[in-house]
This record gives C-alpha cells, sequence and structure tokens, in this order.
C-alpha cells in the first residue's frame, strides 16, 4: 500500500462527507482526512497539519473543483475566525448536513438501524439570530479565537448578531483596558446588557448599552439591575447576568413547541423540568399543566427560574442543586419530563434522576448528536423508546445543531 502523505505534505482529496465537527471528509488510501472549509463533491488541495495516525488533518490550501453548494462567505472574518465553520455554503446545504449529522450518530452511537429524524426546522433568519455573544479583547478590538489555535483574530463586525447587538458593536471604538466582555439582548423586547471584565472605558457612555462589570464571579449592574426580561410565545423570562438563555430566541419559542409536542401534556399533569435554567420549558408550558417540579444547580437561575414560575402563575416547586443528586430523591410523581442537560448529555446518572419517577414520556433537549445518541441506547435499557427526533438549526453558519427527540415508556 503506498505510504499516506506526512505532516506539510501536500494531498489532492475527493470530499464525500461531513464529520460531526463541521469538517469536510477525503480519503487517501482509506485514511480519512478532515479538512476545514470544504464542501461534499469538492475536489480539493489540502496541507497536512496533523498526522493522527489513522487519520489526519489538512488545511485547505486550493478548491479545485468547486461545488454548487459553495457561495462567497458573507463576512469578512470568515476564513479565520472560529466563530463560524459554515459560511462558505448555501443555507440548504448546512440544514441538509445537520440532519446526516444527527442520523449518523444516532446509527453508530445509539445502534438505531432507521433514526425517526425529520428535516430540519430552521426557525429565523440564517444571519443576525443571536441574542448572545462573548467576545475576547485583543489589541483594543473585539476578538475571537481562530479554530482549533489560541490565536486571537481581531473583529470589525459580527454577522451573527441581533440587530440590537450589531449597532452597540458598531459603537464600541477603543477597547483598552477590556479583557472580555458579553453582548446579550432580548430579541422580542428592547432590553439590552453588556458585561464587561475589567476596565469601563472613559467612552462607555457612547455604547449606549446597559452596563454591568464582571469581577470574579460577581456581575454588578453600573445602572441598575444586570440583567434583561425576553418574551417567549408570550411569556416573559426575567435573565439576569451570565445566566443561561438560548441563544436564539426565534429558536427558543420552536424548542418550546416542539416540547409540548412531545409530552401531550393534560391539564392535571405534573411536569418536571430537569436542568431547567430561567425556566423556559416550564414557564412555556405553565398553560398546558398542572404543576412544574423545576431542578436548577445555578444559584442566580435557580432565582430567575423562582420569579419567573411565580409569574406564570402555575403551581410550582423550585429545587437548587444538580439533578443527578436530587432526582432520586423527589418526594412526589412526575407525569411527565423535559430534560436539556449541558453538551455531555444526561448519562447515566441523569437518566437515572429524569426517569426515577416513570414519567409516561420525556422531551430531551439535546446541544449534540453524540451524546444524544448515547443516552437514547441507555433509555432504551430503561423502557423509554425513541419515537421522534426534530433537529432545529439554532446556529446557522456553524456545525452546531439542537435537536428534540421524543421518549415513551413502554
Amino acid at each position: 500500500m503506498p505510504a499516506t502523505p506526512r505532516a506539510g505534505a501536500l494531498v489532492e482529496l475527493e470530499i464525500d462527507d461531513i464529520a460531526h465537527g463541521g469538517e469536510g471528509v477525503g480519503r487517501v488510501d482509506g485514511k480519512a482526512h478532515f479538512v476545514s472549509g470544504v464542501v461534499p463533491g469538492e475536489t480539493v488541495v489540502g496541507r497536512i497539519a496533523k498526522d493522527g495516525g489513522s487519520w489526519a488533518r489538512a488545511e485547505l490550501v486550493e478548491v479545485r473543483t468547486p461545488s454548487p453548494d459553495r457561495i462567497d462567505p458573507r463576512c469578512p472574518h470568515a476564513t479565520r475566525c472560529g466563530g463560524c465553520q459554515w459560511q462558505h455554503a448555501t443555507y440548504d446545504a448546512q440544514l441538509a448536513w445537520k440532519r446526516n449529522t444527527v442520523v449518523s450518530q444516532l446509527q453508530h452511537i445509539g445502534k438505531i438501524a432507521e433514526p425517526p429524524v425529520r428535516d430540519v426546522v430552521a426557525p429565523g433568519p440564517p444571519f443576525g439570530y443571536r441574542n448572545r455573544m462573548d467576545f475576547k479583547v485583543h489589541g483594543g478590538r473585539p476578538a475571537m479565537h481562530r479554530a482549533r489555535s489560541h490565536e486571537m483574530v481581531p473583529l470589525e463586525v459580527c454577522e451573527l448578531l441581533d440587530p440590537k447587538l450589531a449597532a452597540v458593536f458598531g459603537r464600541l471604538g477603543d477597547l483598552e483596558g477590556v479583557s472580555q466582555f458579553v453582548l446579550r439582548a432580548a430579541t422580542n423586547t428592547d432590553d439590552t446588557l453588556m458585561i464587561v471584565s475589567g476596565d469601563i472605558p472613559d467612552h462607555a457612555a457612547d455604547w449606549r448599552v446597559p452596563l454591568a462589570q464582571e469581577q470574579g464571579k460577581t456581575i454588578t449592574g453600573l445602572a441598575g439591575a444586570a440583567r434583561i426580561t425576553e418574551e417567549i410565545d408570550g411569556t416573559k423570562f426575567r435573565i439576569t447576568g451570565n445566566t443561561f438563555f438560548q441563544n436564539n430566541s426565534h429558536g427558543a419559542a420552536v424548542l418550546v413547541e416542539l416540547v409540548r409536542s412531545a409530552l401531550q401534556p393534560e391539564a392535571m399533569d405534573t411536569l418536571l423540568d430537569a436542568y431547567a435554567g430561567v425556566g423556559l420549558f416550564g414557564g412555556g408550558l405553565a398553560g398546558d399543566v398542572g404543576r412544574v417540579i423545576a431542578v436548577e444547580s445555578n444559584r442566580v437561575a435557580a432565582a430567575d427560574l423562582q420569579h419567573n414560575l411565580k409569574k406564570v402563575g402555575i403551581d410550582h416547586r423550585v429545587i437548587r442543586g444538580k439533578m443527578e443528586s436530587v432526582g432520586g430523591h423527589l418526594d412526589e410523581y412526575a407525569d411527565l419530563a423535559v430534560a436539556d442537560p449541558p453538551r455531555t448529555g444526561l448519562g447515566e446518572a441523569g437518566i437515572a434522576a429524569v426517569t426515577a419517577t416513570s414519567p409516561r414520556r420525556l422531551a430531551y433537549v439535546s446541544c449534540d448528536p453524540a451524546s444524544l445518541a448515547r443516552d437514547a441506547a441507555l433509555l432504551a435499557d430503561e423502557g423509554y423508546q425513541l419515537t421522534e427526533v426534530t433537529p432545529v438549526d439554532m446556529f446557522p453558519q456553524t456545525f452546531h445543531i439542537e435537536a428534540v427527540a421524543t421518549f415513551a415508556l413502554v
């Protein structure tokens, strides 16, 4: 067998797939080579950057035969900034790749021969959708890391920002003394917030945005409370400081509707909202169930959660703690459960906690197809059948994909 190219060598590749991490895949003598910035169907030249033995990673040098799905990126930083991976591809192609990724992970990791995966839902615009972005500062400018690198890429624009945040971004000027900052907006209200780590520049009033300062783990509002209020499908949610909320408000509304469809709630049901955050699902489904038991470990998020559930008027109980620890000790029965775990998924401990009261249906909101696939296999062992998966494109121009999976107790 011919020797495969070593680090630094040029190699011609026929790209035939997109891997879970967003890179294209081409093969040399059966060995997978991963390349960013390519489209399946293309012939490209890459330079080997890393030889991993059974695989290699290459940097794109030339596209010799472009795909009809290749387009010019909208953002001038797209080829260097690590925030986006797919601006070089049509949006239809991106949606197809994401569905294929979910199917592939459920097949290979979850061992499900024919996964019940629907088409990807595109909930809103493919640009200008992010209601939160976190930036470093480099040379007095907003910056993000280059993909797989510690190199900082200073930015003049960010095409993903909600229009309200894009306007603030354009007014920032010199950020000398700022180490990093967070921009937050409520897409469906007028609220905005900027959280600064480091010094507050003298010209900060020119930004025309409510400010907060982060020192260690403490965030202090410099004029009023450091929070915003977002409205999703008629329900308002208080979101304080850095507290987690879905970064795409259009997508958040879709997730609530998909969870409602997955659970098929009845008026007297008790809903377990696991990894509840500020209560998107417990609050969003408050009109569909009789009671909500919500579990959240973060102190600030739990306070917002309590406030938000009280505001919607649902009979509720908020438990502050890790779901894996408290779930098995609940002293009341949950008819239904929704779980929105971190990227690592539920795992054995999370599954045991969420299913402790044997809810008849479980809506699993996943931000990683691989952990979803692993957990689908574990849930099957507990008697829960996967009946449907709907991917939702919460992060256009990137390889990240959210999905709502429906499990029924059989």
